[in-house]
């Protein structure tokens, strides 16, 4: 399988939950890697499935179609890391970027000068995005 056809496991780390010098705080891990056979990348909260962005790979293209966050994790922020640790991969990958469910396009708006470029010109409009990108140019 060549690398068009998937994407590429973002990111393990571990972290702390509350302040190391607080009695009681528990180390988790959260791990985000890509699940090709489902067409979507996952951040996995220890061993447990955390939150999903649902994509569809196209030549040159990927098209981020939806996400969902498992409630026993909300508050966590799990789906804004995933998807900016997906947009940070496929700008790597020179992918162009359709935003096609709202939250993804939220994360864009919000951070325009990193994830704005990605969105070719040509669609800011359909995706009701800011026309002018001469500052968020992607970076190939």
């Amino acid at each position: 399988m060549n690398s068009f056809n998937r994407l590429s496991i973002v990111s393990r780390r571990r972290e702390t939950c509350g302040s190391s010098a607080q009695p009681g705080a528990t180390s988790v891990s959260v791990t985000i890697r890509d699940n090709s056979a489902e067409c979507r990348c996952e951040i996995y909260y220890d061993e447990n499935l955390g939150a999903l962005v649902a994509y569809r790979l196209t030549e040159g293209r990927i098209a981020f179609m939806h996400t969902e966050t498992d409630p026993a994790f909300g508050g966590r922020r799990l789906a804004r890391r995933l998807v900016e640790h997906a947009l940070v991969d496929v700008r790597e990958r020179g992918l162009e970027v359709l935003p096609f469910y709202p939250y993804v396009r939220k994360v864009i708006a919000g951070n325009p000068e990193r994830f704005l470029g990605l969105v070719p010109v040509s669609e800011h409009e359909r995706f009701d995005l800011p026309a002018n990108v001469g500052y968020a140019r992607r970076r190939r």
